[in-house]
């Protein structure tokens, strides 16, 4: 009794643990609903700027108090973006379906920098000062003031026509742009003098031109709605873009996106991405909050109760607030996703092997090593020195016949025979051949398709050996008495070490008995 009493206690600290360090969300709004976009004040993270659909409230003690500072006129009311400006620390720009309005006192007294001429083209979606310019995001297209808001232009092409989701910006180098619009993806590098598309995609709002797609517009990437656009400030090169079908990363000015790992991102529609002072990712999924580890995400929003968010935003102590249609959350990271984690994850993988060793014999296994695309290259390049071998082979047969007639007669003679053999052996290089040969083009064919499999085996194990993690750890956070999902995850731990062994050949499980034997 006592024995399965430490059972219970040892299961019970290791899920209180984990729970620990699962975020605590902390509604902070007071009440205040449907909030779209959040503000928080460099110098001071007790002062908070929200915007909603009724307008833009402000509070100046961390959420204790608000109050609501601006309200517009109108059927489109929403405050859809709020951003400090590049020129004054007190001024603060609000986007909203009305137009774009700033103050320059903290909230308050505001003005009307832009009205569009239509509904479209007045609902301002983002906004970014930065290098003596204003850079305005519509429904309708970019607008840009150079004279901080007195006069505006509309960009041309298809920049002017397309709605705008973000403008970001390279804060090492603030002349380079970055837009993610319903047509894609655009750069500047002359603080928006010119524009080049770096990212296209079918666009499925607002969009009134249509082009011919490239040549490569059949890729699954380029089908993606763009959905956002983060620069991350230790990396200013690196461009990391959220789309209805996952994270795509474009590392160091190539031309080339990569998909970032989907492990543990339930949902591949992802809306919002956000760097914290750490140079940590934050995304928004539909399926929720999540932060970016290297190739997999976590989950924040286990313990949030909303389920619409709408944005997300880091203070400079590490807190996290996200906007959602039940008020503004806030959750302290700092002991959340850090060093308690690792001493859990270990707890979890004891006896077992690790990822790496499990990687590497799971290609082992499927015989899928470089090493053998090597040795196949080496091996073609040698079969140069190997001789080509002919031997011949020939004979003849020659038969005489004499003929004698004489008056009454005549008579044939047959022979002699004479016969005759030869043969010859010969041996020929072709020395060309150690720089290239035939079996070169087979091999290269065979070396993609290998790279391919050696990737796809690579995935399945890293996504199945993770899962496998988390089913343990919440295997060990149900009761005792709900023996039907006990059952449900204990049958899917079974199911997924079986997968794993069907991979590295029986590897896993016999590697665990080792493990178990030697500790």
């Amino acid at each position: 009794m006592k024995r399965i009493i430490m059972i219970l206690a040892g299961a019970g600290f290791l899920f209180g643990e984990c729970l620990a360090l699962e975020p605590a969300w902390q509604e902070v709004s007071r009440g205040i609903v449907n909030v779209k976009t959040v503000l928080i004040e460099s110098g001071n993270s007790k002062v908070i700027y929200i915007g909603t659909d009724r307008g833009i409230y402000k509070t100046e003690d961390g959420g204790n108090a608000w109050r609501n500072i601006f309200s517009i006129r109108g059927d489109n009311r929403n405050i859809n973006y709020l951003a400090a400006s590049a020129f004054d620390k007190n001024a603060i720009y609000a986007a909203t379906g009305g137009g774009l309005f700033i103050s320059v006192n903290g909230g308050q007294r505001w003005n009307r920098l832009f009205r569009g001429r239509n509904s479209s083209e007045s609902d301002c979606l983002t906004v970014l000062s930065v290098s003596d310019k204003i850079y305005l995001g519509t429904k309708s297209g970019l607008f840009v003031s150079k004279d901080n808001g007195r006069s505006w232009h509309k960009e041309p092409g298809k920049l002017g026509d397309s709605q705008v989701y973000n403008i970001a910006y390279n804060h090492k180098e603030p002349k380079h742009l970055y837009i993610s619009c319903a047509d894609g993806v655009f750069k500047s590098s002359d603080c928006g003098r010119s524009w080049e598309r770096i990212y296209a995609t079918h666009p499925t709002e607002n969009s009134v031109e249509s082009e011919q797609e490239d040549e490569d517009s059949d890729e699954e990437a380029r089908r993606s709605e763009v959905r956002y656009i983060a620069v991350d400030s230790s990396k200013p090169d690196d461009i990391y873009l959220a789309t209805s079908r996952g994270v795509y990363l474009n590392e160091a000015k190539t031309s080339e996106w990569k998909s970032l790992s989907e492990f543990g991102l339930f949902s591949h529609d992802v809306k919002f991405l956000a760097f914290s002072d750490k140079n940590e990712l934050y995304a928004i999924a539909k399926s929720g909050v999540f932060a970016y580890r290297p190739e997999s995400w976590r989950e924040l929003s286990f313990n949030l109760s909303a389920r619409q968010i709408n944005f997300l935003a880091l203070d400079k102590d590490g807190n996290l607030y996200v906007c959602t249609e039940k008020g503004l959350f806030k959750s302290g990271l700092a002991n959340s996703i850090v060093s308690p984690g690792g001493e859990i994850f270990a707890e979890y993988c004891k006896a077992e092997p690790g990822i790496k060793e499990l990687q590497k014999q799971a290609i082992k296994y499927a015989e899928v090593s470089p090493d053998k695309i090597t040795n196949w290259r080496k091996q073609a390049q040698k079969k140069a020195l190997l001789p080509k071998l002919t031997v011949g082979l020939d004979g003849s047969k020659k038969t005489n016949y004499e003929i004698y007639t004489g008056a009454n007669t005549s008579y044939i003679f047959e022979g002699p025979n004479d016969r005759s053999y030869g043969w010859d052996v010969a041996l020929s290089w072709d020395f060309g051949e150690l720089i290239w040969n035939n079996d070169q083009t087979s091999i290269d064919t065979r070396s993609r398709l290998m790279v391919q499999l050696r990737d796809d085996i690579l995935d399945e194990v890293t996504k199945l050996y993770f899962e496998r993690i988390r089913v343990k750890m919440e295997l060990d956070g149900l009761q005792i008495e709900d023996r039907k999902r006990r059952f449900e995850k204990e049958l899917r731990v079974r199911e997924l070490t079986a997968s794993l062994d069907a991979l590295t050949g029986g590897y896993f499980s016999s590697q665990i008995q080792v493990n178990k034997i030697n500790s």
